[in-house]
Parts: C-alpha cells; structure tokens; sequence
C-alpha cells in the first residue's frame, strides 16, 4: 500500500469488497432462493386458486362514434365496480354478503370499445357461474334502465316545451281575432306580425311533437345490442401451469431477499475478504494463500499446495536456531497441517520440535512417530540449536501473554472473512506491543477472482515487512597489520607564498535583444572584395560585351509651394476642369 493509497479516502461502500462478500455467501441467497422455490410450490399444491367464470357482454353505445379512445369503456368498467351493481347482483344471488366485500371477488376489464369482459371468483364451480350470470344481468338491467330514464327525461323536457308554445300560440290567436274586429280600424302591420308569429309557433309545436314521440320510443337499439355475447364459463386450471408459476415467483423473491440479506450482512458486519484490506489491516503483507481444504476428493492436491507453501515459508524464516509461531485465525486444520509440513522441511537440516498450544488441533497425530517432537507450552527445547515452531490461536479469548513463548517471529494464517477489522487490529496492535515481528500472512480460502496487490510498499521492506525489526548483527571485521613507522626526514623550508589578489567576479553577459524597439533598425549594404589592377583587367577581358541600356529620365517634379499639403506630389483620382482660377497654378 502506497502513501497515495493511505492518503486517498476511503469510500462509504466498497463495491468490489460488497460483490466478493455476496458471491462468498452464495450458501445463503442460494438457500433462500431454495426455500422460495418450495414455498411456492407448496402455495401452489395446498391453497389452489378458487374456481374462475369469465363472461363477456356486447354493449351499444348511443353516442359511440370510431374516434372514441376507450372513454365510455372505462366508465361502463367503472359503473360495472360499484355497490349498486354489487347490491342488485347479491339480490338476485339472495346472499347476504355485503357489498364491499362482493366487489373484491369480480373484476371488468375493457377488450374493445364495445366489449366487456367479467372474471367471477366463487368458492366452487356453481358459485362462480351463479355470480356471474347475476353480475352480468345486474349490469345490463342498470345500463338499459340508465338509457332509457335518459330518453324519458328527453322526451319530458321537449313535452314541456311544446306546452309553452301551445300556450304562447293561444294568447297570439286571441290577439288576432281581437285585431280582426277592428274590420276597418284594424292595423294591417300588427296583423301581419301575428301572422308570422302563429305559424312560426305551428312548426315549432310539430317539431317538439315528432321529437317527443322518438323520445318516447327510447334507443331500440341499445336495448336490443346490449347483451351478453359469451356465457359464464369456467377458465380451465392447469396444475402444472399453476405450480411452475407460483414457484418460479417464490424463487425470484427468495433469491432477491437472499441477495439484500447477504449485502446488508456484509456490510454491517464490516470482515474484510480481500488481500489488500488483510494486509492493510494487520499491518504484514501476504506472502501465500491456500483454498479452502476439500471434505472428500482432491486431497493429495490440496496436499502438495500445502507442501509448497510450507517451502515458502521455510525459506521465510531465519536461517539460524531460534523459535517461530504460526498463529491460526479461523482455519485451525490448515494451520496445524502447515506447521507439521514446515517441521518436516526444517527436520532435514537439524532437529525441530512443535509447540502445541492450538486447541483441538491434533498435532501429535499429524507428526506420527517421525523425527518431529510435540511438546507442550511449557516445555523447553532439547538441544540449544534445536529449531521450535509453537502453534496458537489469536481468535477472540486468547492469552496475549502466552505468544512471546511460541515464537520470537509469527507467521498468521488467516480465513478470508472470519474475523472484522476491529479484530484484526486488535491482533496488529498486541503483536506489536509484545515486538513480535510479524513474517507475513497466509490467506486461507481467498475468492478466486481477487487479484488485489496485498503486498505492503510503505515499509523499510517490500513483501516480509515483518523482518524490518529483526536487524542481525554485525559480523566482525579484522584489524589491519600496523604498518612500520617511516623514518621522519628533514625537509627544507618552504617559502612563504604572497596571497593573491581576489578575483572579483565578471559580471554575467546581457542578452542582446535581437530586435530592440526603441533602436531603429539601419540597413547594411554588403562590402565588395578589394580587387587588384590585374584581376580588374582579367574580368573585363573575360566578359561578354554588355548591351547599353537607355537612361530612363525622371520627369520633373513641379514646384511645391508651401501652403500645399505633403500628399500634392501623389496623382489624384479626379480631374477637375481647367478654369481661369486654377490655370495660373498649372
């Protein structure tokens, strides 16, 4: 980790950290996803959908017209959805269920603008095409009543109309047949406006007449086309369709429920599962990593990568007698089989023995009767050069005391998400209390896609940043031979020299400035060689005779007199006519 990494901050949520921990939980949304999957299932099989009758009605709109976007459908389905419909429908059922919960069981769904699709539910098959029928008669009866009380109120208001024409054309007759009397006093233009008057109130009579007789006859054709075109019937039910529905439902909740469970876990729970967040936080980089041990097959190559790893830590360790540690953190099986395997590579090149202080790790079992010795924690080594590695724990509730008697270094094994970062800076902070040094981190069960860097860069070394404390000592360096004392000879005296002079400084060269702004710039001619009288006559000798080229005579400038402005020598644009004024100065 870098200085520029220590100083950057640090994100609220870190997605790759979030994506690895979920995918490390796969158990759990996994498992969710399972029990979504049987629940529905079971949902399907032990409470079946109730029977389903479906209908559909025809109905004639009087005012339909082909521009019609749905409007008077969405009215008719929301008409068809109230309690005067339910009321009317429970009363021919002779239920006593109450309206509003009446309404939860049927639903109208607009196909066209004319057609009115029904979905019934009932307890059984009977119930279900009973309420329907009813629903559906309930609804026609109340549209065809509702167009009709409209074409009644219609043909009342043209009545009504008609009667106060009637009454007005009574009062205008009586006006004439008074005007009439008059014989010879009588006003022919009164007359004439009466006249109008009555036969305009003759034809509007028989308007309102011939309305209100087809106000009377209502809309046949409503009443007639309005009807139910297609007769309860029951939706056939697959059990099949039904229990692979519902269950693929179930399993789409329980995977979503599962995957929020296992980021909110993971988050909260705050256990880091990448290389660079263990380095970082124990303070060592992580020098091996292990997969997690296999429970029946592949064994032997789990085997042999442990083997390997154990070399690499072999080489790791001080190459002199002393004691290291191996400390476990969530993989105690692991641990112990990596101790043994590093005793045995060590047991090659002088006696080892293992501390055993990992509880239920069953060391002595794993070394056999070979040349490791397994003591206890109390125990001392045999001999003085004998290698000890002590095997622990630093899961919580170990004894910080005890880690200095296991080893002077440590190397931690470690399972990726075990333990959380307070933890891990816990066990950072006691080792560096006790100055147990710290080799390096074997991670145990990594993600396989992780390739973040979990080598520490900021340390007096790259990868064992643990070793920086373990200075060795110096080796001993030989003395050199005293050379003999040279015979001390006279010298003669040296004359005293005169200081010299100091030197000042020249002072540093100006920039000559190219082309300076305030100097004018002059125009050099260039310098002609000097030539001798011979070469002269040589080069006349040599050359072409030359064409003699006629001398171009300039015209003369005529006279400026000084009240003329400085421009009076260019040509002018225009001519002026010659007149007597300006002849003298031409």
């Amino acid at each position: 980790m870098t200085s520029a990494e220590k100083t950057k901050s640090e994100p609220l949520i870190d997605l790759q950290r979030l994506v690895v921990s979920v995918r490390r939980r796969r158990r759990l949304w996994l498992a969710t996803a399972l029990l979504g999957l049987i629940a529905g299932g079971l949902v399907a099989m032990l409470l079946p959908s109730p029977p389903t009758a479906v209908a559909q009605i025809l109905v004639i709109h009087p005012d339909d017209s082909p521009t019609d976007s749905g409007t008077l459908m969405r009215t008719d389905v929301a008409v068809l959805q109230t309690t005067k419909i339910a009321t009317e429908a429970l009363k021919k059922l002779n239920s006593t269920q109450t309206p509003e919960e009446f309404l939860k069981d049927y639903e109208g769904l607009g196909l066209t603008n004319n057609v009115l699709q029904l979905t019934v539910k009932g307890k059984s098959k009977d119930e279900a095409l009973a309420r329907a029928q009813a629903i559906s008669d309930a609804f026609i009866t109340e549209y065809i009543a509702r167009n009709q009380a409209a074409a009644a109120a219609t043909q009342k208001a043209l009545l009504d109309q008609r009667n106060q024409a009637q009454t007005e054309l009574t009062s205008i007759e009586g006006a004439i047949v008074t005007e009439e009397a008059k014989r010879g006093n009588a006003n022919p233009a009164q007359l004439e406006r009466l006249y109008s008057r009555r036969a305009e109130l003759n034809s509007k009579i028989s308007d309102y007449d011939g309305r209100a007789q087809e106000a009377g006859i209502g809309t046949p054709k409503v009443a007639a086309g309005t009807q139910i075109v297609d007769a309860p019937r029951i939706l056939p039910r697959s059990l099949l369709k039904t229990l692979a529905t519902d269950a693929g439902i179930g399993f789409a909740l329980g995977l979503l429920a599962g995957l929020a469970l296992a980021a909110i876990t993971s988050v909260v729970k705050d256990r880091p599962v990448l290389r660079r967040e263990l380095s970082r936080h124990l303070g060592a980089s992580v020098i091996a990593q292990l997969q997690r041990p296999p429970r029946l097959l592949l064994k032997s190559r789990a085997a042999s990568r442990r083997k390997r790893v154990a070399a690499t830590l072999v080489r790791a360790v001080r190459q002199e007698g002393g004691s290291v540690s191996v400390l476990d953190l969530g993989a105690r099986d692991v641990t112990a089989a990596l101790a043994v395997d590093m005793a045995l590579e060590l047991a090659e090149k002088g006696p080892v023995s293992l501390v055993d202080d990992l509880p239920k790790a069953k060391l002595r079992e794993l070394a056999g009767e070979g040349p490791i010795q397994v003591l206890d924690r109390g125990d001392a080594p045999v001999a003085g050069r004998e290698r000890r590695i002590g095997v622990g724990s630093i899961e919580p509730g170990t004894a910080w005391t005890d880690l200095g008697f296991l080893g002077e270094e440590t190397i931690l094994v470690v399972r990726t998400g075990y333990a959380n970062t307070e933890w891990l800076h816990t066990v950072a902070r006691q080792l560096a209390d006790r100055r147990i040094p710290i080799i390096g981190v074997v991670v145990v069960d990594p993600d396989p896609r992780d390739h973040t860097d979990g080598t520490l860069w900021d340390g007096l070394h790259t990868a064992l940043r643990g070793r920086a404390g373990v200075v060795p000592e110096p080796l001993p360096v030989p003395a050199r031979p005293v050379a003999p004392a040279r015979p001390v000879v006279e010298r003669k005296a040296v004359p005293e020299r005169k200081a010299m002079p100091e030197r000042r400084p020249r002072p540093a060269p100006k920039p000559v400035e190219m082309f300076p702004e305030d100097t004018p710039v002059r125009r050099l001619s260039t310098v002609a060689p000097v030539e001798t009288d011979a070469e002269r006559t040589v080069e006349r000798v040599l050359e072409p005779p030359r064409e003699k080229k006629s001398a171009r005579r300039r015209p003369p400038t005529p006279y400026k007199r000084p009240e003329d402005h400085d421009n009076a020598d260019q040509p002018t644009k225009r001519f002026s006519p010659v007149s007597p004024d300006n002849a003298e100065a031409l």
